[in-house]
């Protein structure tokens, strides 16, 4: 059955990637380094006239390629030092149990992602907290009250190594 909703899930995430050429690549390189780089720089940077850059950069966005544009917050300066990676046991794989975690998990402000996984764990939460008490309530007070957890193990992350917000494109 897991498997089954596996499938199905994947399926609807299965969609026609947009061809992207030289420009339009050059000027999402742009928006991924520079999120707030102007039409003229954008312009600049791939060779194109502002104009054509206008519309491309419209088309991206009609076609869901630029999903939205938002600032990185660096999460030790806003309080936020503790990344810890929690993995989550369901339960029940039924289709209404998964839906409802994941509607129930998406309100817990401190979850900062959350994969629904293959393997020993139904999910992969990463949590952004301020301490060990802090993660010691989103546990106690948030997670393992969602209806159908069955365990929660955390694993608080030392060091981050690599977090990139730019895709090779």
């Amino acid at each position: 059955m897991y498997a089954g909703i596996l499938r199905e899930r994947a399926g609807s995430l299965k969609k026609s990637p947009v061809t992207l050429d030289v420009f339009d690549r050059k000027i999402l390189r742009l928006l991924q380094r520079e999120g707030r780089a102007s039409y003229v720089d954008m312009a600049r940077a791939a060779n194109l006239s502002e104009s054509a850059c206008l519309r491309r950069v419209r088309a991206l966005e009609d076609s869901g390629v630029i999903g939205r544009y938002a600032a990185v917050i660096d999460e030790r300066a806003v309080g936020l030092p503790l990344s810890v990676f929690v993995t989550v046991t369901l339960s029940s794989q039924a289709e209404a149990a998964l839906t409802a975690f994941e509607k129930a998990v998406a309100s817990v402000r401190e979850v900062a992602e959350c994969y629904l996984m293959t393997g020993g764990s139904d999910y992969l939460l990463r949590l952004v907290v301020a301490d060990v008490d802090d993660l010691e309530r989103v546990h106690s007070q948030e997670l393992t009250r969602i209806p159908g957890v069955v365990r929660v193990s955390s694993s608080i992350a030392m060091r981050t190594v690599v977090k990139r917000v730019e895709l090779p494109l």
